[in-house]
């Protein structure tokens, strides 16, 4: 089942990103922003827990951000992230975004849906808000892509 989280989900959205970003396959978000961003995250459900999220970040009024898409490896290869993505990518639609970009470590996941590798100097100054308090920065590693959707 997949749904729009909620305040109760934080915990289990919080535990799934630490768990791959210890993997170096996401960057963790901490606590008390998931909380501050709930309302962007969808949640995928299995007996009742969360076993899959992503989140819908708005940045302007034309432009939105795909991140924490992370699906529990005993549920990869299900179609989970795709139908997560799909959600996500409609509810852009549904507030006439424009453009949908992500900073990824699985660029390949992302081309599947339209997305192409940009330049990250191309992204708009208001998103290195988030960047400047990550551990990485300014040596990111991930790779920056863009949607325009319809």
């Amino acid at each position: 089942m997949i749904r729009k989280a909620t305040i109760k989900d934080i915990k289990a959205i919080h535990g799934l990103l630490q768990e791959y970003g210890e993997k170096g396959e996401l960057l963790a978000r901490p606590l008390s922003q998931l909380y501050d961003h709930v309302r962007d995250f969808w949640v995928w459900l299995k007996d009742d827990k969360v076993r899959a999220c992503c989140a819908l970040q708005f940045c302007w009024e034309d432009l939105a951000e795909i991140r924490s898409l992370a699906v529990h490896p005993d549920h990869t290869g299900k179609n989970i992230g795709t139908t997560l993505m799909e959600h996500a990518l409609s509810e852009a639609g549904s507030f006439d975004i424009k453009e949908v970009f992500t900073l990824t470590y699985q660029p390949g996941f992302f081309k599947r849906f339209g997305f192409a590798q940009i330049d990250r100097s191309d992204l708009p100054l208001k998103i290195w808000s988030d960047c400047i308090i990550c551990v990485k920065f300014p040596d990111c590693d991930e790779t920056a892509m863009m949607k325009k959707l319809s």
